[in-house]
């Protein structure tokens, strides 16, 4: 984990990510040292992570110096790379479940045109911080807030994905998916938790759908493994 001169200053959601991609080594038994290098691609989503270390610049609480680095979104993608030595193919979607499921979807491409060897899609959502922000805009978004995060590793395998996109219209049907009436809202975490359960499940073969809503856009994947 972060140690020395890093720890100190990193900020909460960077260490969210950081044990995210820890804890997702550990079913699958991948050394740490095998993430390293050009041939792990980082896919990385999120709509909140931000915010904090945003509001504490633009508020001038602590040191901005400190804060200024970490308003960007790539600064938890950043911290991760940098802990694992990843340099493969890298990018940022931003938004709810939708940003999530894009994210898979990229990473599936990646990998069938064999421009990685592995693909890790990490997401991280963080409230606490500007929880009064929320509060005011509570119409928004649904309840209960739930920080998380959340890491999938994908590698090159067998099966049958399918990805949708509708933008600009009112999604038919209930926003809450299953697993979000159980968690509560967590935004671009969602999907992966979903992914994770359905994985942990342990049905052969697996057949998931996910599906995520942001702000009248939706998004549909589907895995279905041979």
């Amino acid at each position: 984990m972060l140690g020395g001169d890093r720890f100190r200053r990193v900020t909460r959601e960077c260490l969210l990510g950081v044990a995210a991609v820890e804890e997702a080594l550990q079913e699958p038994g991948v050394p740490r040292a095998l993430l390293a290098g050009s041939r792990t691609a980082l896919l990385y989503a999120t709509a909140s992570a931000y915010g904090a270390a945003n509001r504490a610049f633009i508020e001038g609480t602590g040191s901005t110096t400190l804060h200024f680095p970490y308003t960007a979104p790539s600064a938890v993608p950043a911290e991760v790379a940098i802990e694992f030595g990843i340099t493969g193919p890298y990018a940022i979607f931003l938004g709810g479940a939708p940003a999530a499921l894009s994210a898979l979807w990229y990473a599936a491409t990646l990998l069938a045109s064999s421009a990685c060897d592995r693909a890790l899609v990490l997401a991280v959502e963080t409230f606490d911080e500007c929880a009064d922000l929320y509060a005011r805009g509570r119409w928004l978004v649904g309840r209960p807030l739930v920080e998380a995060a959340a890491c999938a590793l994908l590698e090159p395998g067998t099966g049958a994905l399918s990805y949708s996109e509708q933008r600009g219209r009112r999604p038919a049907g209930p926003a809450a998916t299953g697993i979000e009436r159980r968690l509560g809202e967590a935004f671009a975490c969602t999907p992966l938790v979903e992914l994770g359960v359905a994985r942990a499940a342990g049905t052969a073969p697996l057949d998931v759908r996910l599906r995520g809503v942001w702000r009248g856009s939706e998004a549909v994947l589907r895995w279905v493994e041979m």
